[in-house]
């Protein structure tokens, strides 16, 4: 089954870092990566989708996604 992240951040190297895990760990990019406005605290956000297959196993959603396998 595929399991799906959507990671975000502000637009600097901790987004990069987050994302950067993320494909360590098997996740896999799934779509472009968005970019929008925070006007309230006047910075640029960025946005992942992430994807990565796991053993068939029955959804909890209590779970943690990362500690699927």
């Amino acid at each position: 089954m595929d399991i799906y992240r959507f990671l975000s951040a502000d637009d600097d190297s901790s987004f990069c870092h987050k994302v950067t895990k993320a494909l360590t760990e098997g996740w896999v990019l799934y779509g472009p990566p968005h970019y929008v406005f925070d006007a309230a605290a006047g910075k640029m956000r960025c946005g992942q989708a992430v994807i990565k297959q796991v053993e068939e196993q029955a959804y909890d959603p209590d779970k943690k996604l990362t500690e699927y396998e």
